[in-house]
């Protein structure tokens, strides 16, 4: 059975979650990432919403510096959010997240990717490789190889490893594996990009990154 922790400020969703995954055990459940540090459980994946800020907690760490401690931490981080700014997406990404996955997709859909970052691989929704497939076109990233850009393009329209595999003629657990590969190559490199070169490739306006884009970890 896969050990998560759960980290929402959602006190219906910290409730209600537990109960209705089926191949995860949900072993704690907390309101900040902060109180999971300090309890140091060993769990498989850390379930995380980026938005913990409320009345009740206003100083909370929360978004990409949420996900940064955790990673820090030791921890392997799932994104769980209604968030959809996939430059955001991107960033938490860059802090290390192995996962990203909308609230907004069904319970199976999210469960399966829980268990596929507590596997030790790498989810990305379309929409957020679609944007790493713009920096690469761009040449803002420029470290991967020809089939890992085969697999960021596939990604990047929806299709499935099946459908890659049919395609590449290769099998789904080789694709998985460019896949992770892919997602450490570029988070290795988004660490290390400044906010302002990534602006850039994007287009975005001067300093629309510098509240999300994480801080270097060198």
């Amino acid at each position: 059975m896969i050990r998560a922790a759960l980290v929402d400020d959602a006190t219906v969703i910290r409730g209600a979650l537990a109960g209705m995954l089926r191949e995860i055990e949900v072993v704690v459940a907390v309101s900040t990432a902060e109180e999971l540090i300090a309890r140091r459980l060993e769990v498989d994946v850390v379930v995380l919403d980026l938005h913990l800020v409320n009345r009740t907690q206003p100083d909370a760490l929360q978004g990409v510096a949420a996900v940064q401690a955790l990673v820090e931490a030791g921890y392997a981080v799932c994104v769980y959010s209604q968030e959809e700014r996939r430059w955001v997406l991107a960033a938490c990404i860059a802090a290390g997240a192995r996962g990203v996955v909308s609230k907004a997709e069904p319970l199976d859909v999210a469960e399966q990717a829980f268990a596929e970052v507590a596997a030790g691989g790498s989810v990305v929704p379309a929409p957020v490789a679609g944007l790493i497939e713009v920096l690469v076109r761009r040449r803002s990233i420029t470290l991967l190889g020809e089939r890992q850009r085969q697999v960021l393009a596939g990604r990047a329209r929806g299709l499935t490893y099946a459908e890659m595999a049919q395609q590449l003629h290769l099998s789904e657990s080789t694709l998985r594996g460019y896949w992770h590969e892919l997602i450490g190559t570029v988070s290795e490199h988004l660490q290390h990009t400044a906010p302002a070169d990534i602006e850039r490739a994007l287009g975005l306006a001067p300093g629309d990154l510098l509240d999300a884009w994480p801080r270097s970890r060198s």
